[in-house]
């Protein structure tokens, strides 16, 4: 079934502005398989460490991670295991961790569907705002 995600660019160090995107993907991605499309969406580089992290809000803790040196590895873990999350938590995305460019994800409340005939997922579905830089050029 292919699922709808919401993601809202929250935090960055050259984040100017709002941004956020709508994608499609199959219900059965790894975490990794978003950290991928996320970063296509946004038109950033795979060129440093992440991970996702459940928690209240983007600084709280406790949080339960999902990293490469946790026992929740990102492409182990599917978004069907991971939702729905626990009453009052949400999914977060921290990409390089020198300049925090932190996302919230979130489940779309439109239900999930079968894949379109011919239909290529994943996919980008809509986006607002301006994409950030993510490495601006400086005089």
């Amino acid at each position: 079934m292919i699922w709808t995600l919401h993601i809202q660019l929250l935090w960055g160090r050259w984040a100017e502005g709002e941004w956020s995107a709508t994608l499609a993907l199959d219900g059965s991605s790894t975490l990794e398989d978003l950290h991928f499309l996320i970063l296509k969406a946004i038109g950033f580089d795979n060129d440093h460490l992440y991970s996702f992290y459940v928690a209240r809000t983007p600084r709280s803790h406790p949080r339960v991670l999902y990293d490469e040196e946790s026992d929740r590895l990102p492409w182990e873990t599917t978004l069907e295991s991971l939702f729905p999350l626990p009453q009052a938590r949400k999914l977060f995305y921290l990409f390089d961790y020198g300049d925090s460019w932190t996302f919230q994800i979130s489940r779309s409340r439109k239900k999930p569907f079968v894949a379109e005939p011919g239909g290529a997922y994943p996919r980008v579905i809509a986006e607002s705002g301006k994409r950030p830089e993510q490495y601006p050029c400086f005089e």
